[in-house]
């Protein structure tokens, strides 16, 4: 049996308005389980972690609202928002937020995000020309609205040293194992995992990530070839025939197809031509030579290079992941 209790760190967990509380009391629910194998692996000086939650109002100051150590003062280690329960779009600045986390980076606390909390430590300031990781599909709404950030949506959980961001909305499992590993060891990570029945810390989020294109731009001439690409991607279309669809010329086709959509015309079209194959490899049992050429690659070779660029996983793979087919 483990003897002795070694305090290795405090988690702040900011409560701010409309954060997903299942992400906070999961975290809480996770770091006690890890407590608990921990006592069973570890023979001596076993390590502890302390949770408290703090509650951001609106306006005014941060204040603690729970704590598994009452009456201890607190050292935070790690200052951690969890994700919003409404799209970015519709949260508010949050100012009380911010610099109750910039506070505690400036005494030594790791800062860490998941998902849409990405938005609220952006706000700090502290991860401008830094890369930081969200979910992908409110990566451009972060790079729209905090430029200065270099997005890295691909990315489950990124290590900035002084800030961790981890991307899904329930990546907070990812984030919390991590942690777990790095405070308590890998055995107890392990440990931790399979009681809850999830996979170790994730690298990437890019097999999960969908394609979603861009037609609010207000370019009716890219609009025209991006419809173009959607409606005839089988086919081996060329800049020139884009270009004579958007009535432009090449040069100028490309700059304007690559400021509206973010993607380049080749870019685009594989896009398109994964994300079908994508969907045929969920949904059904045809070989992946045909669905291949269904989505226009006469080449299954380059097919497999281009789909395992864009989803991270060979498409044997993916559909051993997401395939429903029966």
């Amino acid at each position: 049996m483990a003897q002795g209790k070694k305090l290795v760190a405090e988690m702040g967990l900011l409560i701010y308005p409309d954060c997903q509380l299942a992400a906070v009391h999961g975290l809480t629910d996770l770091f006690r389980i890890a407590g608990e194998w921990a006592e069973r692996i570890i023979e001596t000086e076993v390590p502890a972690i302390r949770v408290s939650h703090w509650h951001a109002k609106e306006e005014g100051e941060v204040a603690c609202v729970w704590d598994t150590h009452p009456g201890v003062p607190h050292r935070l280690t790690h200052a951690i928002a969890p994700p919003s329960i409404i799209m970015p779009e519709f949260m508010r600045p949050m100012s009380a937020a911010a610099d109750w986390m910039n506070a505690r980076h400036a005494e030594g606390a790791i800062l860490c995000s998941v998902c849409a909390g990405a938005f609220v430590l952006a706000e700090t300031g502290l991860i401008n020309g830094r890369r930081a990781t969200t979910h992908w599909a409110f990566a451009r709404q972060l790079a729209e609205r905090f430029p200065e950030v270099e997005v890295a949506e691909e990315r489950m959980v990124l290590d900035e040293g002084d800030i961790l961001t981890a991307g899904g909305i329930l990546a907070w499992t990812d984030l919390g194992l991590t942690l777990v590993e790095r405070l308590m060891g890998p055995s107890v990570m392990l440990a931790t995992a399979r009681f809850l029945l999830i996979d170790p810390p994730r690298q990437h989020q890019t097999p999960f990530s969908q394609f979603v294109p861009r037609f609010d731009h207000a370019d009716a001439a890219v609009l025209r070839a991006q419809q173009s690409i959607h409606a005839r991607h089988a086919e081996a279309l060329t800049v020139a025939d884009l270009a004579g669809l958007a009535g432009l010329t090449e040069r100028t086709f490309l700059r304007r197809f690559s400021a509206a959509t973010g993607f380049r015309p080749v870019e685009y079209l594989q896009q398109v031509r994964v994300a079908k194959a994508r969907e045929a490899l969920e949904l059904t049992k045809r070989p992946i030579d045909q669905i291949a050429w269904l989505v226009g690659y006469g080449d299954p070779a380059a097919f497999r290079k281009i789909f395992q660029r864009i989803t991270g996983l060979t498409p044997v793979l993916y559909r051993q992941r997401f395939g429903i087919a029966r």
